[in-house]
């Protein structure tokens, strides 16, 4: 990360565009594993670990819960940071015209519709999904083939399971293959990024910069660590599981990047296969804690620029 900031101030600005390219490269190799990982993986937790279809359930019930809790509170957080600490304030843009911004935004907006919400977890075809990398639409898929797979003959159940773990540690492999890259990776996303953008723009946006992370930590005290020392789960091992998955996530600005390494690690840590299989994809879908907060408040933030 270090070289890559410093590559990134000192150049001249636009020298360094062409390493852009590699970053984009690993993080393609990442999401080439994202599609047959999260798929071998949870049909083997889910039908592999016994045929009790009421834990599935109820694993998925506490997800969910769980999910609309820290959605909420992330979004509350956002809203409240924004208003207290008024990050825009001084700022005036109302006099900037941008209609084709305005415009595309309408447009975009009018494509989203609740039936499409509520009907888009259940693809047309499991192959396009997996060649759009949609994690929700995998998952759904990879559900319907684990129950169908728990109530075939018994006979049939033994070869496709092993087949899909032996699939599964495999994939884990590349993952581990792919990481050997992440120190390039990340170096060459930093210093593009920082290179195109420059110094002054992150000065100019430091009271945002430092508000959404000023909010993200108090997130993380007040749902992280109330839920790590209620199940009783050590801290500092578990700030050491998540720093290189989470570092990746940063340089890259694609949690999907992160999405591989993360299984890999909560599984190492002791976390269930079938656990992690279910509700680290279905997070991706339901529970951008981040995402969530870093809207609320770029959206009210926006507002007060334009009046």
């Amino acid at each position: 990360m270090g070289i890559g900031l410093i590559i990134g101030l000192c150049a001249p600005k636009g020298s360094v565009a062409e390493m852009s390219y590699i970053s984009k490269m690993f993080i393609n190799m990442i999401k080439t594993l994202i599609v047959p990982l999260v798929f071998s993986t949870l049909v083997v937790g889910i039908a592999g670990h016994g045929d009790d279809l009421k834990r599935l359930g109820m694993l998925a019930l506490k997800s969910i819960i769980y999910f609309e809790v820290a959605t909420t509170i992330a979004l509350i957080i956002g809203m409240i940071a924004v208003n207290v600490i008024k990050p825009g304030k001084g700022i005036d843009l109302s006099g900037i015209i941008v209609s084709q911004a305005i415009k595309d935004a309408q447009k975009n907006s009018e494509k989203v519709t609740w039936h499409e919400i509520i009907t888009h977890p259940v693809p047309s075809s499991f192959f396009e999904a997996a060649s759009k990398n949609d994690v929700l639409q995998v998952v759904f898929c990879a559900v319907m083939f684990a129950v169908a797979t728990i109530m075939v003959e018994s006979r049939f159940k033994p070869p496709m399971l092993h087949f899909l773990e032996s699939l599964s540690i495999i994939m884990f492999k590349v993952t581990e293959l792919v990481m050997n890259f992440a120190p390039i990776g990340i170096m060459c996303a930093l210093a593009a990024t920082v290179n195109a953008s420059g110094a002054a723009v992150l000065i100019n946006l430091a009271a945002l910069i430092g508000t959404l992370y000023g909010s993200l930590l108090i997130f993380a005290v007040l749902v992280f660590l109330p839920v790590l020392l209620i199940c009783r789960v050590p801290l500092l091992k578990t700030c050491k599981i998540i720093g290189q998955p989470a570092l990746i996530a940063f340089s890259t600005a694609s949690s999907e990047a992160a999405l591989p390494k993360a299984m890999e690690l909560m599984e190492r840590f002791g976390v269930p296969r079938g656990t992690v299989s279910f509700v680290m994809p279905t997070g991706y879908s339901f529970n951008l804690d981040g995402t969530t907060l870093y809207l609320a408040l770029a959206s009210l933030l926006c507002s007060s620029w334009w009046n």
